[in-house]
C-alpha cells in the first residue's frame, strides 16, 4: 500500500443556507488515504462526514481546497457510493440492481450476472436474484447495496453509514461479510460511521473530525490482527485507542460501557 488512491488538500465547503446565512461546514481537511487501505471517518452529528463523502462522489463542488483520486497506475480513479439509507431501484429485482454498476459501463448480461451471483451468494442472498426490493429485509437490501458497489469496477469505495438502521445482531453479521469481501477485493474504502466500535472492527485506520466546520482533530491506526472479536472479548489494546479516540472527541465517559477485566 505505497501508492496514494486519495489525497485532500486544503478540502473545504461553505454554503448559504435558506435564510442566506453563510454556513461553513468543512474547512482545512487534510488527508490521504492509501491503496487497498480501509479508513473510517467518525465525528459528532453534523461534522460534514457526510458532505465529505458526497465532495469526494462528484455531488457536492468544495469551495476551498482540492482532491485526487488515483489508480495505482497513476490514471484518475472511479467511486462507488452507498448510501446510508437503501438506495435500490424498487423497479429493479435483486440481480438487475447487484449488477447495475456494471450495465452502465457495458459489460455485457451474462458477464455481469455471473460476477453478481458469486457476490450475492457469498452475503447469503442466493435464492433471491429475481425478487424486489419489497421483498427484502432492510439488511438484505444493505447488503445488496454493497454487492453492487464491491462488483462495480470502481477502485475506491465511499460507504456512509451503511449498517446504521440495521439491529445490533443483523449489523454485526453484516460487519462480519464486509470485511470478508474488502479481503478478498482490497478495494480502497473511505466508511463514514458515529460508532467508534465499527470503526475499530473494521478500519485500517480511523480519521477523527471536529464538530462543525469539520476538520481533522486526530488520526489512529488499527493494529490488531482481524477478524477483530474484541466486543465480546474486550482487548486492553482495543479499549486504549477506544479512550484515546473517545477523549479526542470529549466523551470519556463512554468508556464505562466498555471496560476490560484484569
Amino acid at each position: 500500500m505505497s501508492a496514494r488512491s486519495l489525497r485532500c488538500d486544503a478540502l473545504g465547503l461553505t454554503y448559504r443556507s435558506r435564510t442566506g446565512k453563510s454556513i461553513c461546514a468543512l474547512r482545512g481537511l487534510d488527508f490521504e488515504v492509501r491503496h487497498g487501505e480501509f479508513v473510517s471517518v467518525i465525528g459528532p452529528s453534523g461534522c460534514g462526514k457526510t458532505t465529505l463523502l458526497h465532495i469526494l462522489a462528484g455531488l457536492l463542488e468544495p469551495t476551498a481546497g482540492s482532491f485526487q483520486f488515483f489508480e495505482q497506475d497513476g490514471r484518475n480513479s472511479r467511486t462507488a457510493l452507498v448510501f446510508q439509507e437503501n438506495s435500490l431501484f424498487p423497479w429493479m429485482n435483486v440481480m438487475e440492481n447487484a449488477a447495475f454498476g456494471l450495465e452502465m459501463r457495458g459489460v455485457g448480461k451474462a458477464e455481469r450476472e455471473r460476477r453478481a451471483s458469486r457476490m450475492l451468494e457469498r452475503l447469503g442472498l442466493a435464492g433471491r436474484e429475481r425478487d424486489y426490493p419489497r421483498q427484502l429485509s432492510t439488511g438484505m437490501k444493505q447488503r445488496v447495496a454493497v454487492v453492487r458497489a464491491f462488483v462495480s469496477e470502481a477502485p475506491l469505495l465511499l460507504m456512509d453509514e451503511p449498517f446504521a438502521a440495521l439491529d445490533r445482531q443483523t449489523r454485526m453479521r453484516a460487519q462480519q461479510e464486509l470485511v470478508e469481501l474488502w479481503e478478498s477485493a482490497r478495494k480502497t474504502v473511505v466508511f463514514v460511521t458515529h460508532d467508534v466500535d465499527e470503526a475499530l472492527i473494521l478500519s485500517d485506520r480511523i480519521v477523527v473530525l471536529s464538530s462543525s466546520p469539520g476538520t481533522v482533530l486526530a488520526e489512529y491506526r488499527v493494529g490488531m490482527e482481524r477478524p477483530r472479536g474484541f466486543l465480546c472479548e474486550p482487548d486492553e489494546e482495543a479499549y486504549e485507542l477506544k479512550r484515546r479516540i473517545l477523549a479526542s472527541l470529549g466523551l470519556l465517559a463512554e468508556l464505562s460501557r466498555y471496560s476490560v477485566t484484569s
